[in-house]
Order: structure tokens, then sequence, then C-alpha cells
């Protein structure tokens, strides 16, 4: 199933919280935004804020890679 974004979100956050969000997006093989929303995914299903089940980054959802 995909998923189309049309949600846009802008933060601003200090230049080591970035680089530490782009070490992560690297090893991990993402974009920032993508690492984002894996990120925010995870912490909400951990603190019972699940999205919608049909939520998932690209074709894998989180915990499928």
């Amino acid at each position: 199933m995909t998923i189309t974004k049309t949600e846009v979100i802008s933060v601003r956050v200090p230049p080591d919280i970035k680089a530490a969000l782009a070490s992560a997006a690297e090893a991990e093989r993402r974009s920032l935004a993508s690492m984002l929303e894996v990120m925010v995914l995870e912490y909400c299903r951990a603190h019972g804020h699940a999205p919608s089940p049909a939520a998932s980054v690209g074709k894998n959802k989180i915990g499928q890679r």
C-alpha cells in the first residue's frame, strides 16, 4: 500500500541535534525525513499513541527492516 505524504512539519533544532539525526539517518541509509518518521512512529507506538495500521515508512513497517 502506498501512502501519499501530504503534511509538512518544519522544526528548528540546535546543530548538535541535527548532526545526531544525520548520523542516525546515515547509519540506517535513510533520509533525514525518513529517519525522523521512524523515530516518531517508534516513540508513539512505545507510548500508546500508535497511528493507524496502514502507517509505514517506505515499504517496510517499523521493525521489519
